[in-house]
């Protein structure tokens, strides 16, 4: 636990409660950001909502308030932390009188404070952690699942653009529906025309002016080895590339959260705790001031037996 100036008020703000109230203010300012996307709500009841959202905008202020002013007498240490700067931009955004034409920017920091969220509850923050831990992972698989995309798109025009035109005409068309294969959308709907054909499946009489150049021609073994062996590569292995990168980010997040913990609840050394020393010269003055009171009581039986 922190240490400060104002012991009581740093045990408020990192309270379990307290934490718990500002979930329920950023849930209900969430709830209230989608309700003002309907016009009927706001037509019978916009004051209501206007002024619901004016207190919990408020209740957000009070809140980096407190959290500053727990940080005597140091009240920068606040700023430190990414989360309660984001958390004060968002208030500050809020709070600034948009011109008519800026209103969008204020609609977007009110969706926002949803996001909020994430630096109030520990969990969604190790998931953030994650993520943003995996980012230098997931940039080479990245690079490897679009080399995977551009072999198979150049391939996927060599083979099928004659008779696909529609998915394969050019690298372009061909490497979209690949995503789409990847996706597992509708996939096989493309592997079946280059299976049967385009005269057979997918292809109706009226389309067929659109590409004079197409070539009827079904390659049923091709087709099947091409799509089968890009989604096992592209779905099944890729895709698990992502996710195992994702886990280790969060293993990686959850033991220095973990360390970091321990570190807090290790106990701290008197001479450094400013809160120790005060309780220390609190109990030296009453100790004094009972010392005091005892050598009263002896001079007043001494003055009363002389």
């Amino acid at each position: 636990m922190r240490t400060g100036s104002y012991p009581r008020l740093i045990a408020l703000v990192e309270s379990k409660v307290f934490t718990r109230i500002i979930i329920l203010f950023i849930i209900a300012a969430a709830v209230l950001v989608g309700l003002e996307t309907s016009d009927s709500m706001l037509s019978k009841h916009g004051k209501l909502i206007h002024f619901l959202d004016g207190f919990i905008l408020y209740a957000f202020a009070a809140e980096a308030l407190l959290k500053i002013l727990s940080h005597l007498p140091k009240p920068t240490q606040y700023f430190k932390d990414g989360w309660n700067v984001f958390d004060f931009s968002i208030v500050v955004i809020c709070f600034m009188p948009f011109d008519a034409e800026y209103v969008a920017v204020l609609r977007l920091a009110r969706v926002l404070r949803v996001l909020r969220l994430l630096s109030v509850v520990p969990k969604l923050q190790i998931l953030v952690v994650a993520l943003l831990r995996s980012i230098p992972s997931m940039f080479y698989v990245t690079i490897l699942l679009f080399i995977l995309f551009y072999i198979y798109a150049v391939l996927g025009v060599m083979l099928f653009s004659e008779n696909d035109p529609k998915h394969y005409a050019t690298l372009g068309d061909s490497m979209l529906s690949l995503f789409r294969v990847v996706t597992l959308e509708d996939w096989t709907d493309i592997m079946y025309i280059n299976m049967y054909g385009s005269d057979n499946y997918g292809y109706e009489a009226s389309e067929m002016p659109r590409y004079p150049d197409i070539v009827h021609n079904a390659s049923p073994i091709v087709s099947v080895i091409y799509h089968v062996s890009f989604v096992l590569f592209g779905t099944m292995i890729m895709l698990n590339l992502f996710i195992g990168v994702i886990m280790t980010g969060m293993q990686e997040a959850q033991e220095e959260t973990l360390e970091l913990n321990k570190k807090d609840e290790s106990p701290p050394s008197k001479l450094g705790d400013y809160t120790a020393l005060v309780d220390e010269m609190r109990d030296l003055e009453s100790q004094v001031e009972s010392l005091r009171n005892r050598l009263r009581s002896v001079r007043e039986r001494e003055e009363k037996k002389t």
